[in-house]
C-alpha cells in the first residue's frame, strides 16, 4: 500500500505542475490517508506538502461516528430536546446553519427526525460523558 501510496505522490505532483491541481487533490488526499494509517511519517509530510500546494485542505478530525465537532455539538443539544433557535441561540449560529447541521447529522448516524435522535441519543453515544 505504500507503494501504491508514493506513486499516486509521484502522479499528483506531475498533474499539479500540468495545471490540473483539483484532478491531483483526491489522489494526493488519498495517498496522505494510507501513508497516516500505515505510520510512514516521511511520506505523510510529502503528501501533506504537495496536497497544500495543489490547493487542497486537510478536514477537521471527526469522532468516531463521522460527526464533525460542530456536529456533534448540535447533535448533543438536538437530542436533549432544544428547538433550532435554541440551538441557533446556544452555539451563536444562524438557525438555517442548525438545519444544514442536522441534516447532515441525520445521513451520517441513519437518523429520520429530531424525535429519532433524542430517542437514541444514548445509543448513538450522544450524551455528554458527564450524564447518566
Amino acid at each position: 500500500l505504500l507503494d501504491n501510496a508514493r506513486v499516486r505522490l509521484r502522479h499528483g505532483a506531475w498533474l499539479r505542475r500540468s495545471k490540473r491541481a483539483v484532478a491531483a487533490r483526491p489522489l494526493l488526499a488519498e495517498a496522505l490517508r494510507t501513508a497516516e494509517e500505515r505510520g510512514a511519517a516521511p511520506l505523510a509530510a510529502q503528501l501533506s506538502a504537495e496536497l497544500a500546494a495543489a490547493g487542497g485542505r486537510r478536514r477537521r478530525v471527526r469522532e468516531d461516528d463521522g460527526l464533525t465537532p460542530q456536529e456533534l455539538r448540535v447533535a448533543r443539544l438536538a437530542a436533549t430536546g432544544a428547538t433550532m433557535r435554541e440551538i441557533a441561540g446556544a452555539l451563536h449560529i444562524s438557525p438555517r446553519t442548525v438545519e444544514s447541521h442536522l441534516g447532515h447529522v441525520y445521513l451520517k448516524l441513519g437518523v429520520a427526525s429530531k424525535h429519532e435522535l433524542r430517542r437514541r441519543g444514548e445509543e448513538l453515544r450522544l450524551r455528554e460523558p458527564s450524564q447518566p
